[in-house]
């Protein structure tokens, strides 16, 4: 690994996340759970079972997140709600819930994470032992939540979705100042709910790469399953997709959120990327050495040559199979004389050759 990338990696529980390595690959969990814990528990299970490496849930109190009066954005309505508070308060997890959510997490050998709210959401995460922490888009300019956040020593995974450029660069510069460099993931994300393929911009991710030098990876809000497999082509080091046990469910999340089936295809679909893009190196591999041998060429007679005879252009031809003199040594073949009589199609080595 190049020291330029050895410079983009940031290790989340002991695993490497940047140029070169898997991508940590986020099941978002949110608040699909509808305020239930046995739900939760029911997500995590399908989390591990998909082969994800972390599933994620968000963990607020309503009262401190929203005032009274906050209205609902369009994709919160489906289940009829217009009050933010009314719908949060109906999501909220304890911190007894949580608990029992890390350690089915533990149990299922899968990480746990949680996006927090507030500063005493971070505190309410650190008690957990989390080994990161996932800012949200909405809270790209929040100061105090950040600079708790900082605060921790931990790792953070920042969206910068509904953002300008302007605010993501003031953003990195803030981040920067906060002395996270070194333990800083952005994603680029599309806050769209769900978000058409044509938005997704998946080019964005090496955009912002450049801008901020930190990994970079897609919260992804299209209901793609292929997608994955695009983002990590286009330098994803993580990915986040929300999943669910029904989308049918009313809720502001379900619709757009994967189910089981489609969540483990979607990690598929990450993976058999990363195996297909491979390491980048040139030469050949032991795959193909026997196409190789068998479909290079060699120089070849082109008709019966008598012992000492000069080898002209007109004696000879290229030919298949490999293993003889290559083609691109014809030219020194010219002027030389048979050893010993050739018959045609003798494919020529130079122990043949005066």
């Amino acid at each position: 690994m190049s020291a330029a990338q050895a410079q983009r990696v940031v290790r989340i529980a002991g695993r490497p996340v940047g140029d070169g390595y898997p991508a940590l690959l986020i099941a978002e969990a949110g608040v699909n759970h509808d305020g239930r814990v046995a739900d939760a528990l029911r997500l995590v299970d399908v989390a591990a079972a998909a082969g994800a490496d972390v599933v994620k849930f968000q963990m607020f109190r309503a009262a401190e997140l929203v005032t009274a009066d906050a209205a609902t954005a369009a994709y919160q309505r489906s289940g009829g709600e217009t009050s933010q508070h009314a719908l949060l308060r109906r999501l909220e997890l304890s911190d007894d819930d949580f608990a029992r959510v890390a350690e089915r997490c533990r149990r299922r050998g899968i990480l746990f994470l949680a996006t927090p709210f507030s500063p005493p959401d971070v505190e309410r995460l650190v008690r957990l032992d989390v080994p990161a922490l996932k800012l949200a888009s909405t809270d790209l300019n929040n100061v105090p939540l950040l600079r708790r956040a900082a605060a921790t020593g931990l790792p953070l995974i920042v969206s910068t979705g509904a953002a300008t450029a302007d605010e993501i660069a003031a953003a990195v510069a803030r981040l920067r100042g906060l002395g996270l460099s070194d333990r800083l993931i952005l994603l680029h994300c599309v806050s769209g709910y769900p978000t058409p393929l044509e938005a997704a911009n998946l080019r964005a991710v090496a955009t912002l790469r450049v801008l901020s030098g930190v990994p970079c990876g897609f919260s992804d809000h299209t209901t793609s399953t292929a997608i994955a497999g695009w983002a990590v082509a286009a330098g994803a080091c993580v990915l986040e997709k929300h999943f669910t046990l029904d989308r049918r469910r009313p809720g502001p999340d379900h619709a757009f959120s994967l189910e089981p089936d489609a969540l483990a295809e979607y990690v598929r679909a990450a993976r058999d990327a990363e195996r297909a893009l491979g390491r980048g190196t040139l030469g050949m591999t032991a795959l193909e050495r026997d196409v190789r041998r068998v479909a290079r060429k060699s120089v070849v007679t082109a008709t019966a040559i008598r012992a000492g005879t000069p080898l002209t252009a007109e004696l000879l031809t290229v030919k298949r199979p490999g293993g003889g003199i290559p083609p691109d040594e014809f030219e020194a073949v010219l002027g030389r004389r048979a050893a010993n009589d050739l018959a045609p199609d003798t494919v020529l080595t130079w122990e043949m050759l005066e």
